[in-house]
């Protein structure tokens, strides 16, 4: 029964949340390439959250197991502003597996019998739905969110649509620059004599000289151009 579930609701979710995570990191991310199962993972966080909001009555210690959750994410979501981490595949993800979960996890409310598998003569006094009023709804709007996003996201991206054009804010969401690191990738110009290394930073003009420990070493030069451009 296990891995029935596991088949038919957490594979496709796993899934369908990676491919959200891509394709909002694809709208977003134009210059880069990223690579990783982080998308997915958060989409499963994203699906817990939901399963327990649209689940919620058959939970005891709510309050508790919400503001773990809540934390779990927060704390991921938070790492995702240091550079070199997509954290718009995170959000797509995380957003895509919120919705999913509305889908893919609803369970009858406590006291629904199916009557079908019911023991003859088995009687019920008063029939409940196998859903609530607001599972339904949160059925339905996330299924027309789901196919709206997808369809959306699709013909955006064939068309080459570039999110950071229409939205100046929206690179804060994946990279916030602080004193100890710098989110724009950093490129110098070079001029190499031997282990000497004649640097300008293009960005901010800066110039330094330094001795490399190994003239064909790229990390090394790379990690100085980094900090001469911060």
């Amino acid at each position: 029964m296990i891995v029935l579930v596991l088949c038919v609701r957490i594979g496709p979710l796993y899934v369908l949340t990676g491919v959200g995570g891509s394709l909002l990191s694809a709208l977003f991310v134009r210059k880069k390439i990223s690579v990783g199962a982080s998308g997915a993972l958060f989409g499963l966080l994203g699906a817990m959250l939901s399963e327990l909001i649209t689940n919620w009555t058959l939970y005891e210690n709510k309050l508790a197991t919400l503001l773990t959750l809540l934390l779990i994410i927060a704390l991921n979501l938070a790492v995702g502003i240091l550079p070199h981490v997509d954290n718009f595949a995170h959000l797509g993800g995380f957003v895509t597996g919120f919705f999913l979960g509305c889908v893919l996890l609803l369970r009858p409310q406590f006291g629904w019998v199916n009557l079908n598998k019911a023991p003859p003569g088995y009687f019920v006094a008063s029939k409940k739905s196998k859903y609530k009023i607001y599972q339904y709804i949160l059925l339905m709007f996330s299924l027309a969110f789901l196919l709206t996003g997808f369809i959306l996201g699709l013909a955006l991206l064939t068309n080459g649509w570039d999110g950071n054009a229409h939205c100046s804010w929206c690179h804060y969401l994946s990279c916030v620059p602080t004193p100890l690191w710098s989110c724009t990738e950093a490129r110098c110009a070079t001029i190499q004599l031997g282990n000497q290394l004649n640097m300008t930073c293009t960005s901010n003009h800066k110039n330094g000289t330094y001795m490399l420990t190994n003239p064909n070493n790229t990390f090394e030069i790379q990690m100085l151009c980094s900090k001469l451009c911060k």
